[in-house]
């Protein structure tokens, strides 16, 4: 072989070679994309079907209002959200959503490939995701779809995935609506806020369709990157963003070179709003959170989409807040808190604190639980009433005692100003306040009847059944809310309602749910809260209640202090409306209100002026008291502790008592006329404490008896453990 022909044969091999390794690569390839091929199918068979895709929340944010229909504010959440129609969405928004995320979201079916291959580009050059490529589809479906997404190639195969399959069945105005609505925007003050309505209200104050075009620009750069074009966060960074947008706006010629130029000259035009984390009546917000959270459970109220209507009463709040401040101004004062319920329907109509709400979070009107003094008599009043005992012609005598109970042990009780009235009728103690003449009507009647009595109307902590209860010597202490409750049951005429702060859930759905009942019971028989009411209609009009008193007939309370001026109270009620007052220092059991705008804090000081001022000014008509078709059935009761009626060397004993208007003697001696040691009528009795309770026995049998009036029952006798 010649050596040109050898030479031929050698180029001749080459190329053979060179075509063999050419298709062998061929092949390589071929294999290679096969198997790509195939992994791809593989990963988007893995994306979750459409039907296992979350909806959009359709009720935003979970959101309170008040018993007149004016917003109290939204249940916190991790979110703020309040979903929009695409309609009001301004053109400026939407455009300036597609300029800036997907160029081309109104031509591709889903999938933007030529977007793709230069992000796919730009990553294997970078080395590793540098540009997402996702569409405003994609980024929907991992809205909606991909739990706990990861930025990887397998997550953007699925999103791709769902992307074709969404897009056969849903518009591009309904798949951009659905991202405008779930595209998060920023995080502040602890909630991301979800969607441009929700981000509108926060960072400029209006709803969506009032957004100018570089306020629509400045919202549609934020989903990318929100913490890093946070306009609060970084300002310099989101401006420079929003012309990004304004840029790419004119680009596209969505609006013109010039209106870009125009718009990027100008600031953020940023205007906050706390419309999402701002509530109203802050301390019931809490008190009806609470109650939903226990009913529904955290997860559906704080996903959101409830509109729950509440019983509160804006006007009744803020007289009732306004009235603690005139009363109680100065920052050395002693805090307030009330409750009022109304009686017909169990609704709480108010529930105010004094305290400042960003200071203490603590409710004083339904958390605080402090010895209620004299407010407790009105429990020994109704048990006795119900054992059918006159209290116009049952007599005790005011003195101090000094008692050894083998039941309880020693028990030593005194009047607040150790002045004794003598021989006085229930009536007359009631008026006086007198704590000897209760502590014996209550061992008469028993301890534990009493604690039976205040639990059946209202009271939920829980008692003892010691004789220091019915003067209001608590272990634990009682709430506003509690008084507030068992009060209204005799302004109900003795049927218990429990409180209600919920009219009605409305639920995304469409459901309603009234997750409170007042499941109206009658404890009392309604003569018996008639009497009980005249009673303490004699106090408010003639004894220790009287700075209450607004002039209307129906209105009846009592005051209450306790031990060394740590707790005063009033409560009271007409048929509409019942509400407990209660003034103290919050912070401790131990600060005595002795010097407070130089006087000493009894019942019918402070507390007594502010209910006056809620129902002088709140706007609550007066109503009076419906006479029972039933009279009361009762007769004088001779118990352990009792005494005889003003006998013959009475001087005042020829003096005719006065009738009062339902014919009821025992009005005409004044508490004092014989005391010992004088009657102060500004002293107000304190309730006795009692720290630790000894075990309650039985009372024993034989203690004292009375005629059974409507409800019947017999008194027993009692005692207690600890001095008051």
């Amino acid at each position: 072989m010649t050596q040109r022909n050898r030479r031929r044969h050698r180029r001749r091999g080459a190329g053979s070679k060179a075509l063999f390794a050419g298709v062998a690569v061929l092949g390589v390839l071929g294999v290679v994309a096969i198997g790509v091929a195939s992994w791809v199918l593989d990963v988007a068979a893995k994306a979750p079907p459409l039907t296992d895709c979350r909806p959009i929340e359709r009720g935003g944010n979970s959101i309170l209002f008040a018993g007149d229909g004016s917003r109290l504010g939204y249940i916190a959440s991790d979110e703020a959200r309040t979903p929009v129609s695409i309609a009001r969405v301004p053109e400026g928004l939407k455009y300036a959503t597609v300029a800036i995320e997907d160029e081309r979201f109104f031509e591709h079916d889903g999938i933007d490939y030529e977007g793709g291959i230069r992000a796919l580009i730009e990553n294997i050059e970078a080395g590793k995701v540098v540009q997402g490529g996702s569409t405003i589809t994609m980024q929907l479906m991992r809205n909606l779809c991909i739990t706990d997404p990861q930025r990887n190639l397998e997550r953007k195969i699925q999103e791709a995935q769902l992307a074709l399959e969404y897009e056969e069945k849903s518009s591009k105005q309904a798949i951009l609506g659905k991202y405008l609505n779930t595209a998060s925007y920023g995080t502040i003050n602890g909630s991301t806020a979800v969607g441009v309505q929700a981000a509108s209200r926060i960072y400029f104050s209006k709803p969506v369709w009032k957004l100018t075009l570089e306020q629509a620009a400045l919202l549609a750069g934020l989903p990318q990157a929100p913490t890093d074009y946070n306009p609060i966060l970084n300002p310099e960074g989101a401006l420079a963003r929003r012309n990004d947008v304004l840029s790419s706006m004119a680009k596209l010629g969505y609006i013109s070179r010039d209106r870009a130029l125009e718009g990027q000259q100008r600031g953020l035009g940023l205007k906050l709003s706390d419309t999402y984390f701002e509530r109203e009546q802050p301390y019931f917000f809490d008190y009806v959170e609470d109650i939903l959270i226990e009913r529904s459970g955290v997860n559906t109220v704080r996903k959101g989409g409830l509109r729950v209507f509440t019983t509160v009463n804006p006007t009744l709040q803020e007289v009732g807040l306004e009235a603690m401040r005139s009363a109680l101004p100065y920052s050395t004062d002693p805090s307030a808190a009330l409750v009022s319920i109304e009686p017909d329907t169990g609704h709480i109509e108010a529930m105010v604190s004094s305290s400042e709400y960003g200071t203490s979070k603590f409710n004083l009107a339904s958390q605080g639980h402090r010895q209620p003094g004299s407010t407790f008599k009105t429990f020994v009043l109704a048990t006795a009433i119900k054992q059918g005992i006159d209290p116009y012609s049952t007599y005790y005598t005011s003195r101090p005692l000094n008692l050894d109970l083998p039941e309880w042990g020693h028990w030593e009780v005194a009047t607040a100003d150790e002045g004794y009235q003598g021989t006085i009728n229930v009536q007359q103690a009631t008026v006086a306040s007198d704590n000897t003449v209760f502590a014996q009507l209550d061992l008469d009647v028993g301890p534990d009847n009493v604690a039976e009595t205040a639990k059946s109307m209202g009271i939920v902590t829980q008692l003892d059944g010691i004789p220091a209860e019915g003067i209001g010597g608590l272990r634990i202490g009682v709430s506003p809310l509690e008084m507030a409750s068992a009060y209204a049951t005799l302004a109900a005429g003795g049927i218990r309602r429990n409180p209600i702060a919920i009219r009605r859930v409305e639920f995304p759905t469409g459901r309603v749910d009234r997750p409170e009942q007042a499941d109206p019971t009658r404890v009392l028989p309604e003569a018996v809260a008639y009497e009980v009411t005249q009673l303490l209609q004699d106090n408010i009009t003639g004894g220790t209640g009287t700075a209450a008193y607004t002039g209307c007939g129906g209105q009846a309370g009592k005051t209450g202090t306790t031990d060394n001026y740590t707790d005063a109270w009033f409560a009271g009620f007409q048929p509409n409306l019942a509400t407990a007052v209660w003034v103290g220092y919050p912070q401790s059991n131990d600060i005595e209100m002795t010097s407070v705008h130089g006087t000493t804090v009894f019942g019918g000081t402070f507390p007594a002026m502010i209910w006056n001022s809620l129902y002088a000014n709140g706007g609550v008509p007066c109503e009076e008291v419906e006479t029972p078709e039933t009279p009361i059935s009762w007769a004088p009761f001779y118990g352990q502790f009792t005494q005889s009626g003003p006998s013959e060397d009475d001087p005042f004993a020829d003096e005719e008592d006065e009738m009062d208007g339902r014919g009821r003697r025992g009005r005409g001696r004044e508490p004092g006329q014989d005391a010992v040691g004088g009657y102060d009528p500004d002293a107000y009795a304190p309730g006795a404490g009692q720290q630790e309770p000894t075990p309650t026995p039985s009372p024993p049998s034989g203690g004292g008896g009375g005629n059974a009036g409507i409800g019947g029952g017999t008194a027993t006798g009692g005692g207690v453990g600890a001095p008051g």
